[in-house]
C-alpha cells in the first residue's frame, strides 16, 4: 500500500497564500517595470522639450536680433562706399562717369532677380508708370547723385553722410507742403516730427555756418593713405554744402514719388532695375555733353573699377535686399534709425583712410541732426497707434506711407475712416522702399 502526503486544511491555506504572495510580487514587479518605462519615457519626452524649447529661444533671439545684424551690416557696407566714392572722386575720375557705371552695374546685377523672382507678379508697363520712372531716374541718379557726389568731392565723406541724415527731415516737410502727411499739433507725436524736423535742420545750419577748429583725433595720420589731386574742400565748403542739400530735396523727391509709384508697379526689383537702367541711359547722354574728352571712360583695375563696382552691387544690389526684407518686418521707420550709424563708421574710417579734418562744427552740427533725427524717427514710430487712413481713393493713390510698421501704419491727407482696410494693409506689406542711391 502506497505512503501519500495528507494534505491538512493548513497546508492548502499555506500553498494558496504562497501563491497569492508570488503573483502579487510579480505584478509589483510588472508595475514597476511599466512605471520604470514610464520614467524612462517621461524623461526622453522632457529631454526633447528641453532641446526644444532651448532650439526655439535660441531662434528667437536670432529672429529678434536678425534685424539689427542686417542693418548693421548694411551700414558698414554703406560707409565703405562712402570712403571709397570719395577716394575715387578726389583722385580725378569723373562723378558723371562714376554715376553712368554704377547704375550700369547695378542694373546689370538686379536684373537676373528681377526677371525669375517677380516674373509672376510683375504689372504691365504702361505710359504712366513709365514716366514716373523716368522722373525717378532724373530726381534720384541723375540730380542727387550728381549733386550729392560733387558735394562730397568739394567736402568730405563724413560732412556728407551727416547732412544726408537730415533726408527724413526733409520727406517729412515736403509730405506736410503736399498734404500728404497730417499734422495733429496737439499730439506728441506731431510734435516730436514738428520739433525734430526744426532741430535737423538747425543742425544742417550750424554745419554749413560754423566749421569750428580742427579736432585731432589720436588715430588719424599726418598724412592720407591716398594720394588725392584736388582737395579743395576747405576752399569750397559752402558751395559743398548747398549741393548736399539739394540733392537731399531730390532724394526726398524721389522717396515720396517712389512710394507712389511702387502701389502702381507692385514689383520692387523690376522697379528698381528700371530706374537704375534709365538712371544710366540719361547719365550717359549727361556725360556725353559734360565730359567731351574720350579718356574719361577709362576704367583699370583700381579704384575707377572698384567704386561702381561696389556701389552698384553693395549698395545698390544687397542693400535692396536686405532694406526688403527689414522693411517688410520693422518697416522704413527702423531702416532709418540706424542711419548715424553710417555717420560715425564714416568719420572714423575717414580719418584714419583719408585724414579728413573734423571740424568742431561737423561734429556739433551732426550730433545735433542725429537728435533731430531720432526726433521724427519717435514720431514716425507712433503713427502706427492710431493711424488715419483716407476714403477717397484718388487721394489714397497720392498717399505718401513713409511711416509704415508692418501693415498697419499709414499716413493720410486727412478725411474718414476707411472701409478698404484690409485692401489697403495688403498693398502697404508689398511697399519695400528703395533707395537707389545707396
Amino acid at each position: 500500500m502506497g505512503m501519500g502526503v495528507e494534505r491538512t486544511p493548513a497546508n492548502s491555506s499555506h500553498d494558496r497564500s504562497s501563491y497569492k504572495m508570488a503573483m502579487l510580487l510579480i505584478g509589483l514587479s510588472l508595475e514597476t517595470s511599466k512605471q520604470r518605462e514610464k520614467d524612462r519615457q517621461r524623461e526622453r519626452e522632457m529631454g526633447e522639450e528641453t532641446e526644444t524649447t532651448c532650439g526655439k529661444r535660441l531662434e528667437g533671439v536670432w529672429k529678434k536680433g536678425k534685424p539689427y545684424v542686417m542693418m548693421v551690416g548694411l551700414q558698414c557696407g554703406a560707409a565703405g562706399m562712402f570712403i571709397i566714392t570719395d577716394a575715387t572722386l578726389k583722385q580725378g575720375m569723373s562723378r558723371y562717369v562714376l554715376i553712368v557705371y554704377r547704375n550700369a552695374f547695378a542694373a546689370i546685377t538686379l536684373a537676373p532677380f528681377a526677371f525669375f523672382f517677380e516674373r509672376k507678379i510683375r504689372p504691365k508697363m504702361t505710359i504712366s508708370i513709365f514716366w514716373k520712372i523716368m522722373v525717378l531716374a532724373i530726381l534720384e541718379p541723375l540730380v542727387d547723385q550728381n549733386l550729392s557726389f560733387l558735394g562730397m568731392n568739394l567736402t568730405s565723406a563724413s560732412y556728407t553722410t551727416a547732412i544726408m541724415n537730415a533726408v527724413p527731415a526733409v520727406t517729412f516737410l515736403i509730405a506736410v507742403i503736399l498734404r500728404l502727411e497730417r499734422v495733429k499739433i496737439k499730439e506728441v507725436r506731431s510734435q516730436a516730427k514738428v520739433l525734430g524736423t526744426i532741430v535737423t535742420f538747425g543742425g544742417a545750419l550750424a554745419m554749413t555756418l560754423y566749421k569750428g577748429p580742427i579736432i585731432n583725433l589720436f588715430w588719424s595720420p599726418k598724412t592720407s593713405h591716398i594720394v588725392l589731386s584736388n582737395d579743395s574742400s576747405d576752399k569750397h565748403w559752402l558751395s559743398g554744402t548747398l549741393c548736399l542739400l539739394v540733392g537731399c530735396v531730390a532724394w526726398s523727391c524721389f522717396f515720396i514719388l517712389q512710394s507712389i509709384t511702387v502701389k502702381k508697379y507692385p514689383a520692387e526689383l523690376s522697379l528698381a532695375f528700371w530706374i537704375c537702367l534709365m538712371g544710366a541711359v540719361l547719365s550717359a547722354a549727361l556725360t556725353l555733353v559734360a565730359e567731351r574728352h574720350p579718356g574719361v571712360w577709362a576704367i583699370g583695375w583700381d579704384s575707377r573699377l572698384l567704386a561702381p563696382v561696389y556701389s552698384g552691387v553693395i549698395s545698390s544690389g544687397i542693400t535692396y535686399y536686405v532694406q526688403g526684407l527689414v522693411m517688410k518686418t520693422r518697416g522704413p521707420v527702423f531702416v532709418t534709425a540706424f542711419n548715424p550709424l553710417c555717420m560715425i563708421i564714416v568719420a572714423v574710417l575717414g580719418s584714419i583712410i583719408l585724414a579728413e579734418k573734423l571740424h568742431l562744427g561737423s561734429i556739433i552740427g551732426a550730433s545735433i541732426i542725429a537728435v533731430g533725427l531720432y526726433a521724427v524717427v519717435w514720431g514716425k514710430s507712433k503713427d502706427h497707434v492710431a493711424p488715419t487712413l483716407l476714403t477717397d481713393d484718388k487721394e489714397a493713390a497720392g498717399e505718401l506711407p513713409i511711416s509704415t510698421t508692418t501693415g498697419v501704419a499709414k499716413l493720410a491727407a486727412g478725411g474718414k475712416n476707411n472701409h478698404k482696410l484690409a485692401g489697403d494693409l495688403d498693398d502697404q506689406a508689398k511697399l519695400s522702399v528703395i533707395r537707389t542711391s545707396g
